[in-house]
């Protein structure tokens, strides 16, 4: 679940507590069970206290990959949860467990794969990712499984991006929003729109010559070591329960990431935040912005772009808090679970 570089690469356009600041149906579906657990070593897999079914549903010529958590009819808003870069809908598995047992049985929570992740197959081989795609595919996701009705929509890192974007371009469909650090990235100036084309188009190269190929595992132990390392506050039984959603054996018998390499090929277009600005300031939706008191962007961006900075884009958002989890990192879905979990509950029942 490395999403410490979701801003970087996929944006390029593409413990203890929580401080407060202040129908249509596009296609069928097809269900599935979910694969039994695979014993790694003598670890111990983390159980689910509410284990999700998955399908599959035809959305814009691909089979879309969705976890589903509750009730499959219910007259509370469904809950919406989409990942990050390089994630996987099961990453939120943490998180939804650590809700009320009122919640999950009174909602339908959906968390997709992302198409070129996880389980959500392109339909042919593709050498990029449109960004825009990423909100084409929730909007037809929610005329399959919200019709009319607004939806709650949580979005992390990446996905916490594609929510606020979705949110102000279709905003009657959003009730409430949450963004989980989708900071978005620093300013482009115009002048860089030439280095960023020629970086796409030579990137493009790389990719065909097999040098993005992402990194495959002996066995589902090393997957599970990997995301640890990645992550240091990630458990070991979680570690071992996510492995095996994250990666899946190849043809020679390696684990794989299910993640497209094609991801790694960053946009064309820069970065604009004149644009992203009036994205947000046609939000209605009252917004919950959750930071990780690790403070990511210092790491990422070294000064480049900064909390402050962000917090001043969120002033564009006419009803927007905010909130900080202590003792997490950007993975703070998996670092802080409960205090996420009831972070994220008051917010929508307020």
């Amino acid at each position: 679940m490395r999403c410490g570089t979701c801003q970087k690469l996929a944006l390029q356009f593409t413990g203890a507590g929580a401080i407060v600041q202040t129908n249509k149906r596009a296609g069928a579906c097809r269900r599935e069970d979910k694969p039994p657990p695979q014993a790694m070593n003598n670890w111990r897999m983390y159980s689910e206290r509410f284990p999700a079914r998955t399908e599959f549903v035809r959305i814009r010529s691909l089979d879309y990959h969705v976890w589903r958590w509750g009730a499959p009819e219910a007259d509370a808003p469904p809950l919406v949860l989409v990942h990050g870069w390089m994630d996987v809908g099961a990453s939120y598995q943490f998180m939804v467990d650590a809700l009320s047992e009122a919640l999950v049985q009174g909602r339908t929570i959906l968390a997709p794969d992302w198409r070129g992740f996880g389980l959500t197959k392109p339909p042919a081989p593709t050498d990029h990712y449109a960004f825009a795609d990423y909100l084409a595919d929730l909007d037809q996701l929610l005329d399959h499984y919200a019709g009319d009705r607004p939806v709650d929509l949580v979005g992390h890192s990446m996905g916490g991006n594609i929510a606020m974007m979705y949110a102000g371009v279709r905003a009657a469909r959003v009730r409430r929003l949450v963004n989980l650090e989708g900071f978005g990235l620093p300013a482009s100036q115009p002048e860089s729109a030439v280095r960023r084309y020629g970086e796409w188009m030579d990137e493009i190269r790389q990719l065909e010559r097999g040098e993005l190929a992402l990194k495959s595992y002996e066995g589902l132990d090393g997957v599970a070591r990997r995301l640890m390392k990645t992550n240091p506050r990630l458990s070991q039984d979680k570690a071992e329960w996510l492995a095996q959603h994250w990666a899946a054996p190849d043809a020679s018998g390696r684990w794989a990431i299910l993640g497209d390499a094609a991801h790694k090929v960053k946009s064309a277009q820069i970065y604009r935040v004149d644009e992203v600005q009036a994205l947000y300031a046609a939000i209605t939706a009252p917004t919950l912005a959750v930071e990780a008191s690790g403070d990511s962007l210092s790491q990422w961006w070294q000064g480049r772009y900064t909390l402050a900075q962000y917090h001043e884009r969120l002033k564009a958002v006419a009803d927007c808090r905010t909130a900080v989890i202590q003792d997490a990192g950007h993975m703070l879905h998996h670092d802080q679970p409960e205090v996420l979990a009831k972070l994220i509950e008051a917010f929508l029942l307020d």
